[in-house]
C-alpha cells in the first residue's frame, strides 16, 4: 500500500508501478515478492514537508493511512522539506518493532526518489529496495564498522563507514574483502547497488518469518 500524503503531479501511477516493478526485480533472488494492493492520495502540505521519525505529522498520517496486517508493507511518500527531518532521504521501522506499535509500521521514502524522479543518483528506485531491507529485519553493511558482529550477517563484509557514489575498490577495514558497496544496505549510488547477500537472505527470511508471519 502506497500513500501520498500530498498530492504531487511527480508522483504518478506510472512511477509508482515502476517502483514496485524495481522492488521486485531486487527481491527476486529473496523469493520475497510484493504487490500493489491500493494506493492512496491526500492533500496535506503540513505532513508532506515535515512529516519525519517519531513526529506528530508522523503519528498523524499513520493514524489515517495504514492499512492491513504484519505482512502488509505500507509506502508513504514525503518531502522532508522543513522542520527535524529536512534533507532525509528515507527511514524504515524493524519488523520486532511491530509487536509494539503496529501503526508506526511502515517505510516513508522521499518522493522524488521513485524512478523517474528528480533526486540525483538516488531515482531508480533502490531508495525503497534499502529501506525495504529494514522493513523485513536486516541492518546497513556498515554496522558496527570494523569490529563486533556488524550486520549480523556473516558473508556481508566489513565497513567502517558509508560509501558515497560507487567508490570501486575501496576498503575501509583491515579485514580481507573489499567493501560491499554493490549491496543494496550500503549508501551507494542506485546505479551501483545490485545484490543481497545469501547471508541476508537467510536473516531477512528468519525476520519476517518470525515478526511477520511471511513464510517463505
Amino acid at each position: 500500500m502506497l500513500s501520498t500524503p500530498t498530492r504531487s503531479p511527480e508522483v504518478t501511477d506510472f512511477q509508482i508501478q515502476a517502483q514496485i516493478d524495481a522492488l521486485n526485480q531486487d527481491y527476486n533472488g529473496t523469493v520475497l515478492g510484493f504487490e500493489l494492493e491500493n494506493v492512496t492520495r491526500t492533500s496535506n502540505a503540513a505532513r508532506f514537508n515535515n512529516v519525519g521519525p517519531g513526529s506528530t505529522e508522523q503519528t498523524a498520517m499513520k493514524s489515517a493511512l495504514r492499512e492491513g496486517t504484519a505482512s502488509t508493507l505500507n509506502v508513504y511518500t514525503a518531502g522532508f522539506t522543513s522542520g527535524d527531518s529536512q534533507g532525509l532521504l528515507d527511514y524504515a521501522t524493524s519488523p520486532a518493532d511491530y509487536a509494539s506499535n503496529p501503526m508506526d509500521d511502515g517505510v516513508v521514502i522521499l518522493y522524488s526518489s521513485l524512478p523517474g524522479g528528480s533526486t540525483t543518483n538516488f531515482n531508480l528506485g533502490r531508495t525503497l529496495t534499502h529501506e525495504t531491507g529494514h522493513w523485513v529485519g536486516l541492518y546497513h553493511t556498515f554496522q558496527g564498522g570494523c569490529d563486533g558482529d556488524g550486520d549480523f550477517v556473516a558473508d556481508t563484509l566489513a565497513e567502517a563507514f558509508p560509501a558515497s557514489g560507487c567508490p570501486v575498490s575501496r576498503d575501509t577495514c583491515p579485514s580481507p574483502g573489499l567493501d560491499p558497496i554493490h549491496n543494496y544496505m550500503d549508501y551507494s549510488n542506485d546505479s551501483c547497488m545490485d545484490n543481497f547477500t545469501p547471508g541476508q537472505i537467510d536473516r531477512l527470511r528468519s525476520q519476517i518469518s518470525t515478526y511477520r508471519g511471511i513464510e517463505l
